[in-house]
């Protein structure tokens, strides 16, 4: 099973990723560890691409977490037997990053490279509220639902995804 994770910032991809790696017992790459150095400093994009491209080559089955759209995005959504897009409300996002915040402040998140401390500032808050969900990337989530539409899934809700987790999952892992 191969699943692209993707998504909004602060609806879940990191935990959901987690958790369907631990399910399917699956490698999982967060795409965030692939970009970033510690210190939040930007790995080289040749170096961010060759480790995209070996996890690929080297796992048949694997969870991938991230939009990151310059990193091998259309050979990662034309090789997943799922693609999960979550767009979660702005008040549930901005909670979560929150409670994130709270949760890992001083430490990097799992899903994070060693040494990218948790942080939250108003720039961060304002990607999760307003830019990063702006028409433009609304308009690539819906394009990607098109142009995968048997094996792509919008949840737009912590109900939608409870509910795909109990329902539709266990019968796509069945194929």
């Amino acid at each position: 099973m191969r699943i692209s994770i993707m998504g909004l910032s602060g609806s879940g991809k990191s935990t959901l990723a987690r958790a369907l790696g631990e399910e399917l017992r699956s490698p999982v790459l967060h795409l965030d560890t692939v970009q970033f150095l510690p210190g939040w400093e930007n790995r080289p994009m040749d170096q961010q691409l060759g480790m995209v491209s070996d996890f690929l080559d080297e796992h048949g089955s694997w969870v991938i977490d991230g939009n990151y759209t310059n990193l091998h995005v259309e050979r990662r959504l034309r090789e997943s037997d799922c693609i999960v897009i979550l767009l979660f409300g702005r008040i549930t996002r901005v909670r979560r990053v929150i409670a994130r915040a709270r949760r890992y402040r001083g430490t990097a998140r799992p899903s994070m490279t060693p040494g990218c401390n948790e942080r939250i500032n108003a720039d961060f808050l304002w990607w999760v509220i307003w830019r990063g969900c702006d028409r433009a990337h609304l308009r690539y989530y819906r394009d990607v639902a098109r142009r995968y539409p048997s094996t792509t899934v919008v949840i737009r809700t912590q109900r939608e995804l409870d509910r795909w987790l109990r329902d539709a999952l266990p019968q796509l892992l069945r194929r």
